[in-house]
């Protein structure tokens, strides 16, 4: 059916504000990639030091995101289904580390580590500063954030019916969670842990502040933009930055087909 002829002006605002917008993104984007030639791209995944940056980034954001998803599950599960005073309180003591700065969370990192408790846990067999173990747990701290608030709207959008109903047949409430709560939420499950994912790959400041930027140590992909722009090695620079597009790209398109994105 036809729009009324005097709203179409409004929606072709509409429409204009977010293709211009699109156009923008898609633009630098396109002159970020037109700017890096195959041979560049094919030279900088070569070199000893991409190569390890590349294989550090594998590891360490699928290490966190899955540490992520132990922690957001349960959280999610607990905000979605309990009603407690305070609990607007709770959900934004969650938040912060999605709306601080980066750098701010790795800042918080390296000062929490100079303190008694922090010495101690790095008196263990772990030592998180200037260390690839710091660099999981700094991504680790950022991508929990936002798998949690995905976890949070996964839980909250299914119903609670089934749950109490499994209750009422003998479930204990694990029970019900584990058999009835859990495999409804696979695919937020899997929405959060690809966000905590990406989180996790995009990762800059908290990990330059808290882990360092040592090369074949604690490099990794974002890290090694900013230490190739430093040496002023542009093109390898944006043959990373392409890279970085996409799988970014890749990543987002995975969770856009398997469904979720509240935590984006």
């Amino acid at each position: 059916m036809n729009l009324p002829r005097k709203i179409k002006p409004f929606w072709i605002s509409l429409a204009l504000v977010t293709g211009g917008y699109l156009a923008f993104v898609l633009a630098i984007l396109a002159a970020t990639v037109v700017y890096s030639s195959p041979g560049d791209l094919w030279a900088a995944v070569g070199a000893p030091e991409i190569r390890f940056a590349v294989l550090l980034s594998f590891t360490t954001c699928t290490i966190s995101a899955l540490l992520s998803l132990l922690v957001a599950v349960p959280t999610g599960y607990l905000l979605s289904r309990r009603s407690v005073r305070g609990k607007w309180l709770l959900e934004a003591a969650l938040d912060i580390p999605i709306f601080l700065p980066p750098m701010v969370i790795g800042l918080c990192l390296l000062i929490f580590f100079q303190t008694a408790l922090g010495r101690w846990i790095e008196g263990g067999t772990v030592t998180f500063t200037y260390t690839v173990y710091g660099v999981v747990l700094a991504q680790w701290v950022i991508g929990a954030a936002f798998a949690i608030r995905t976890m949070r709207g996964t839980f909250q959008h299914l119903s609670s019916r089934p749950e109490q109903v499994a209750q009422t047949l003998g479930c204990s409430e694990f029970g019900a969670f584990w058999h009835v709560a859990l495999p409804s939420a696979g695919r937020g499950m899997v929405a959060a842990g690809t966000i905590a994912w990406a989180r996790s790959l995009g990762e800059f400041g908290p990990i330059l502040v808290f882990a360092g930027a040592t090369r074949m140590k604690t490099e990794v992909l974002p890290t090694t933009v900013w230490l190739e722009l430093s040496v002023g090695n542009l093109e390898a620079a944006v043959a990373v930055s392409v890279l970085l597009v996409g799988m970014a790209f890749a990543v987002l398109a995975l969770v856009r087909l398997v469904g979720g994105g509240e935590g984006l």
